[in-house]
């Protein structure tokens, strides 16, 4: 029975490695990660080094960095994103993208609506307000924004992956993501664990969502722009 089995798993393997990888990169190591941060926040006390970053950012504050993540928390946050996912969803609509657009919506609502649901029951309380520069209400972990800027990070890098802008817009994604990211502790709003469990949480859903919707929707795995745009597969 084995040989039969691994006659049908060596082909398996050899035509579905990219998929495979995904899975694994994608969904089970951040996975895993997400799940020892959260371990280690309510089970073993958090980090020594979350208030440490955190000083080590206050520290270093300066008028012109505050004014510039204070405005990355207005263009991050929920008076600003949900509009330029949109935006960007319709356009990919309007071109060859009408998948694409679903799959850019889908992932970061779905990672906003699993980030209510995880604070609610985490309810980590946030850092001290007094070193904090905004005092925003609700619980910590995970970073909202961290979350929701990830998942509209990684979901245009899958987007467009296959496009000649694959690299552009990757750089961008995980560029943005981080400028959220970091914003949030210097502002110190969040811890940088809230930041991390945010980041691996959106690449979690990010990553398995675009599994699933790529197997009903073939032309995801295709450059938004249609055929011309679309680069061939590397084997």
């Amino acid at each position: 029975m084995f040989p039969r089995s691994r006659r049908e798993f060596v082909p398996f393997v050899r035509s579905h490695w990219r998929s495979l990888l995904l899975l694994l990169l994608g969904v089970m190591v951040p996975f895993v990660l997400f799940t020892h941060l959260t371990h280690e926040v309510f089970r073993e006390g958090g980090f020594a080094w979350d208030q440490a970053v955190l000083n080590w950012y206050a520290q270093r504050r300066t008028p012109e960095l505050t004014r510039f993540a204070e405005l990355l928390a207005v263009l991050g946050g929920v008076t600003i994103l949900p509009f330029v996912t949109l935006a960007i969803a319709w356009l990919l609509g309007r071109a060859q993208g009408k998948a694409h657009g679903w799959f850019l919506l889908t992932a970061v609502a779905g990672a906003t609506l699993l980030n209510v649901v995880a604070k609610v029951v985490f309810q980590r309380p946030r850092p001290d307000e007094l070193m904090a520069v905004l005092t925003e209400p609700g619980f910590s972990f995970p970073s909202g924004h961290a979350m929701a800027n990830a998942a509209f990070g990684f979901a245009l890098t899958l987007a467009f992956w296959r496009s000649r802008a694959g690299w552009p817009v990757a750089v961008f994604g995980v560029l943005w993501a981080l400028a959220i990211g970091i914003s949030r502790n210097y502002l110190g709003v969040h811890y940088p664990s809230d930041v991390l469990a945010g980041f691996t949480a959106s690449v979690t859903w990010v990553a398995g969502l675009y599994i699933l919707m790529a197997r009903r929707w073939p032309q995801l795995r295709k450059s938004p722009g249609g055929e011309h745009d679309t680069l061939p597969q590397t084997t």
